[in-house]
């Protein structure tokens, strides 16, 4: 069991919970999220918190390969109002700001965000740890070898998983020098990593149990299931819900979807399963 100290709110992590993807960007590599208005998005999340997410992840850049790289203002500009609408209109629902800018993690917070999740686990931006520290809020910190920009320009290592291992020791003491409390991990499925190095994580998932942190899988519809299957992200909701049933049996605690009701469904047959077998 995990607990998270959201501003003041408590989140319990005794079983696995499911986290909702808010795109405030116009570039999704998922179409299904793309030019939505701003009443749209409040009908997207709202759908979302009632099929059972506990967390809603907003975003308004773009981490997809060769994706463009706004800088902090224009992205403060898409995300800050979707965030204060969110907020008004959902005022106990968790939300968490995708950023790797310290000053847009900043501003959401203050708009009433709870959760910083930051891609580049504070590698892109020298003071997001600091920030976080002084927030108080919870960190999600993300495995990404490079940037979004050229993280898939022949990604290499000599063994994945220990080099993420490796990684997240060091990052969790960086973190905790930063006065970082709640610290959750999530190892960049898709970020600077083939779909080898990808399934190869995915298999070694439960490595990571050993830091003693909740563990945040992203694997929806992400290009090493639509690639496999040699479909289109569109496409790729029966493999996101195969995969995420793996990463709940390898110890995923959070999962982090476009799709929240398959995942919810995913959660429940998991815990029957898990509950029947003792």
């Amino acid at each position: 069991m995990f607990t998270l100290n959201c501003k003041g709110k408590i989140l319990t992590i005794n079983t696995p919970i499911v986290m909702g993807i808010i795109n405030a960007t116009p570039d999704s590599f998922y179409e299904g999220y793309l030019n939505l208005s701003m009443d749209e998005i409040v009908q997207l999340a709202e759908k979302m918190i009632e099929d059972g997410a506990t967390i809603l992840d907003i975003g308004g850049q773009s981490t997809r390969p060769n994706s463009e790289k706004l800088t902090w203002e224009e992205e403060a500009k898409r995300v800050l109002p979707v965030i204060e609408a969110l907020h008004k209109k959902f005022p106990t629902v968790i939300l968490s700001i995708d950023t790797y800018y310290h000053q847009v993690a900043e501003l959401a917070i203050e708009a009433g965000c709870s959760i910083i999740n930051d891609v580049s686990a504070g590698n892109l931006d020298n003071e997001m740890l600091f920030t976080a520290g002084k927030l108080k809020v919870p960190y999600i910190a993300m495995h990404m070898q490079g940037a979004p920009q050229n993280m898939q320009n022949n990604p290499e290592y000599s063994d994945v998983s220990k080099e993420l291992l490796d990684f997240f020791t060091e990052k969790i003491n960086q973190c905790e020098q930063a006065k970082i409390h709640d610290i959750i991990i999530d190892p960049g499925f898709g970020f600077g990593k083939t779909t080898v190095h990808n399934f190869k994580l995915l298999k070694d998932l439960n490595i990571f149990s050993i830091l003693k942190k909740p563990i945040l899988a992203g694997l929806s519809r992400k290009g090493m299931i639509h690639k496999t299957l040699g479909i289109t992200a569109k496409e790729a909701l029966n493999g996101t819900t195969a995969l995420n049933m793996l990463a709940l049996q390898n110890g995923a605690n959070i999962l982090r979807v476009h799709d929240v009701k398959e995942a919810m469904e995913a959660i429940l047959l998991f815990n029957t399963y898990k509950n029947a077998a003792l």
